[in-house]
């Protein structure tokens, strides 16, 4: 059977409780929220996850649908700025499809993300912003809309920007209804755009741009034919019968995807969340309020 999730901790616990190679999990506890850290330190630990070597987080959240305010905003970006360099440009970019609800995390996101690229000179010091780091932001859009693969955009831009490094923002699939919403992860590894949903576009990484990526995202959808086979399982089903189950989960070989039914409003407030996030960490003097004003 196959379970289709993009979260590194669903991928630990399908491979049981006991320790593996390569394999380092860490938790803690910030603000109220759960963080499971998990290191893949060799070959032998990103074959028994198929993940990438390196670290993933994961922070467990109020579910965002009841959650409106930002207080732990401030755990989210102290976890992104460990993995940012220092100093120098940052490039944003929100992946995604924006007409399509599920998949505009990554757009929304980049709208709210205070770019500042271009605030240089007499502007930056009349507006008394001459200590912001330089930040661009984009959203790419999909290939359908462009006819360009967003890895293409993205190393272009790359080439002619050179980055310290580029965060990427994108929804995710999740194997757990329950993780839809209340879930944020955070890598170092880069992302593979629509491998969620079965559509894998080239990867985005440090091999493919030259820089290193962070990607963020939070589950808001769960694949039809996994919800079946799991909740066949936790309902006491054996592993055939859960097999049969998820099969017909596809009428006529067509792919179904299960999104909750308020997920405009997860979207939103996620995308809040994330964006204050991101700012907060690249520009830790500005407070809430000031990036409200500031973004618009």
């Amino acid at each position: 059977m196959q379970f289709r999730t993009d979260l590194a901790i669903e991928t630990r616990e399908m491979n049981g409780t006991g320790r593996l190679k390569g394999v380092v999990e860490e938790h803690s506890e910030a603000y109220g929220m759960n963080i499971t850290r998990i290191h893949i330190t060799n070959e032998e630990g990103a074959e028994q996850l198929g993940k990438a070597i390196g670290t993933y987080i994961t922070v467990e959240i109020p579910p965002l649908t009841d959650y409106a305010e930002n207080q732990r905003m401030e755990a989210l970006a102290e976890e992104i700025k460990k993995m940012l360099p220092e100093e120098g440009l940052v490039l944003i970019a929100g992946l995604g499809n924006y007409q399509v609800t599920p998949d505009a995390l990554g757009p929304k996101t980049a709208s709210l993300t205070f770019a500042t690229r271009h605030i240089q000179g007499e502007i930056a010091r009349s507006t008394g912003l001459s200590d912001l780091r330089p930040v661009a932001v984009l959203a790419p859009g999909v290939l359908g809309q462009t006819g360009m693969e967003t890895g293409e955009i993205l190393a272009s831009l790359c080439k002619e920007l050179k980055p310290a490094a580029v965060i990427v923002v994108d929804a995710m699939a999740s194997r757990k209804t329950e993780r839809v919403g209340t879930t944020i992860q955070i890598c170092d590894t880069g992302i593979s755009p629509g491998s969620g949903v079965g559509n894998a576009r080239p990867q985005l990484n440090r091999e493919t741009l030259g820089v290193p990526v962070i990607a963020m995202g939070v589950p808001t959808v769960v694949d039809a034919k996994t919800l079946a086979a799991d909740l066949a399982i936790q309902s006491g089903a054996q592993e055939s019968a859960a097999e049969k189950i998820q099969n017909s989960a596809e009428p006529h070989g067509t792919a179904m995807i299960v999104t909750p039914r308020e997920i405009d409003l997860l979207i939103e407030r996620a995308a809040k969340l994330l964006s204050l996030a991101i700012n907060t960490a690249l520009h830790p003097n500005f407070t809430p309020e000031d990036f409200a004003l500031l973004v618009g």
